[in-house]
């Protein structure tokens, strides 16, 4: 996924990120603000998840559906 996309597309990714990623706030997007690795931190604040954990998620492929990477377990 080309990153600069998300950033530039922010607002209207977050409500996907926030359906599939359930437990950030609307604080927790509008801090992210587009930002990968905010997000990727954020994720693994959240859910418990270990670097290795969330790397393994993403490695599976299940991080990418559907041309859009918002990195989802589903």
């Amino acid at each position: 996924m080309d990153w600069n996309r998300v950033e530039g597309n922010w607002k209207q990714i977050k409500g996907r990120v926030k359906e599939k990623w359930g437990k950030l706030t609307d604080d927790d997007l509008n801090v992210i603000n587009g930002r990968r690795e905010q997000l990727e931190g954020k994720i693994q604040e959240r859910y418990g998840l270990a670097k290795d954990q969330f790397a393994r998620i993403l490695m599976t492929g299940t991080a990418v559906k559907s041309g859009t990477n918002v990195l989802s377990p589903a």
